[in-house]
């Protein structure tokens, strides 16, 4: 699954396992991820004809300085370049997606900075390309640019904590939030829950979420659940105009390793709204196959089917190819 592997609290300090390591002396080291994707996709809905898509293009700059046996100073900075391809509104040739610094101690670590949410680690959705919010915690803010994030690993449970600054009267204020997130696992079993306080000018949205999966050797089973509520009537939206608050979603996913390259995996994903808020229920399922090149299984093709129950959706597809570093 996507992100059901129990992360390490140090891989915030240490970059990915499949990065290029550029330099490397005297305890400096210089890594470079990469993640290409480029697919043919006609989406899910009424009357959508297909297109190219960019999802993503991403190039992330890693270093580090090992201070002695058990500290590490580190420092990252993403460029995304997804929204210039797809001529996206307002988009720059290239943007700054992830800013930040920090010091790891053994198994713990704290960065500040522009970067993701500690509730962005929750969610077990197998979509290459999903209509819906993946669930109430990206329906609501994943995301921030002034972030004290905490990491932390003790044995085989996994916590992260992160809170984003308001910023008043700064360029960089976009809201208040407090976010916490924890997961285990246990004899292929893996436990997760999330919790968000996310305020903006006189609202508060609460958002939380409890996530299971098992494995069962080549099968792996799981499901989500989450809900935000609001403490107001006039709900937030977002620049879509989407009402993202007093919702319920969640997931149920399976993958299949069809071969030892070959991946299957199906799901589907339910956001129900209350009745003070209006909208209609939405259901979407998916199916999807992945191969991984043998000689190196960073690079990979892919096809999807997707549909929704909304008035007069279409079936969507794509294919399309992926490397990453």
């Amino acid at each position: 699954m996507k992100k059901l592997l129990l992360a390490a609290a140090v891989a915030v300090a240490s970059g990915s396992a499949h990065a290029a390591t550029i330099y490397q002396e005297g305890g400096f080291e210089y890594k470079l991820n990469g993640d290409f994707q480029v697919q043919l996709r006609q989406k899910s809905g009424d009357d959508k004809d297909p297109d190219i898509e960019f999802d993503d293009l991403e190039l992330k700059n890693y270093v580090s300085y090992q201070l002695n046996d058990d500290m590490t100073a580190f420092g990252r900075v993403d460029f995304g370049f997804k929204d210039a391809a797809n001529d996206e509104d307002d988009a720059d040739s290239g943007d700054l997606e992830e800013a930040y610094l920090g010091m790891a101690f053994g198994g713990t670590s704290i960065s500040v900075g522009k970067q993701n949410f500690a509730g962005d680690e929750f969610g077990i959705e197998e979509a290459i390309e999903l209509h819906s919010k993946e669930d109430r915690f990206d329906a609501v803010s994943t995301d921030g640019d002034d972030v004290i994030r905490i990491d932390s690993e003790l044995g085989n449970v996994y916590l992260a904590a992160s809170y984003e600054l308001e910023s008043e009267g700064n360029d960089s204020e976009n809201g208040e939030a407090f976010d916490l997130f924890a997961s285990t696992e246990f004899g292929g079993l893996e436990l997760a829950a999330a919790y968000q306080e996310w305020k903006e000018n006189d609202e508060t949205i609460d958002t939380w979420g409890v996530s299971a999966a098992y494995g069962f050797g080549i099968l792996t089973l799981a499901a989500d659940y989450s809900e935000s509520d609001s403490d107001l009537d006039n709900y937030y939206v977002d620049s879509d105009n989407n009402r993202l608050s007093n919702a319920e979603q969640y997931n149920l996913a399976a993958v299949f390793a069809a071969a030892e390259t070959t991946d299957i995996a199906i799901g589907m994903t339910e956001t129900s709204y209350d009745d003070l808020v209006g909208d209609d229920d939405v259901t979407e399922w998916y199916a999807n196959v992945t191969y991984a090149f043998p000689a190196h299984k960073n690079v990979t093709v892919f096809a999807e089917i997707a549909d929704t129950d909304e008035e007069n959706a279409d079936v969507g597809y794509l294919a399309g190819m992926r490397i990453k570093f």
